[in-house]
C-alpha cells in the first residue's frame, strides 16, 4: 500500500519535470560579466530547464544549511542532556542502585494532540 502511494505520488511528478524540460529547451545565454552585456567576458549557453533546476537545487541546498545552522542550540542541548544521563548512570551503577523504570517509553503510535 505504501509503495502505491508513493508511486502515485512520483509518476506525476516526475511526468510534470519530464513536461516542463521538454517545454523549456530552448538555450538561453547566462552571462557573468555586469559590464559588457552585448560581449560578455564569461558567458554560458544552456537550456533553460537546466537553468531552473539548478537554481532549484541551490535554493534547496541554502535552504537546508539555513535550517541545520537555526537547529544548532537544540543538538547541542541534546548533546549535553546525553552526557547528563549518561554520567548519571555512572553514577547509579557505582553506588549499585539499578533503574525500576524502562530506560525509553516509546510514544504510542497514533497520538491525537490536544483540543485547542
Amino acid at each position: 500500500m505504501r509503495k502505491l502511494v508513493t508511486a502515485s505520488i512520483l509518476v506525476p511528478i516526475a511526468a510534470a519535470i519530464v513536461m516542463f524540460a521538454v517545454a523549456n529547451r530552448r538555450s538561453v545565454v547566462l552571462s557573468f560579466d555586469p559590464f559588457s552585456a552585448a560581449d560578455p567576458a564569461l558567458a554560458l549557453s544552456v537550456p533553460l530547464y537546466v537553468l531552473i533546476f539548478l537554481l532549484v537545487g541551490v535554493g534547496i541546498l541554502v535552504g537546508g544549511v539555513a535550517a541545520w545552522l537555526r537547529q544548532h542550540k537544540w543538538r547541542a542541548r541534546a548533546r549535553r542532556a546525553e552526557a547528563d544521563a549518561r554520567e548519571l548512570r555512572t553514577r547509579l551503577d557505582a553506588q549499585g542502585i539499578r533503574e525500576t523504570a524502562p530506560a525509553r517509553l516509546d510514544p504510542p503510535p497514533f497520538a491525537v494532540p490536544p483540543a485547542a
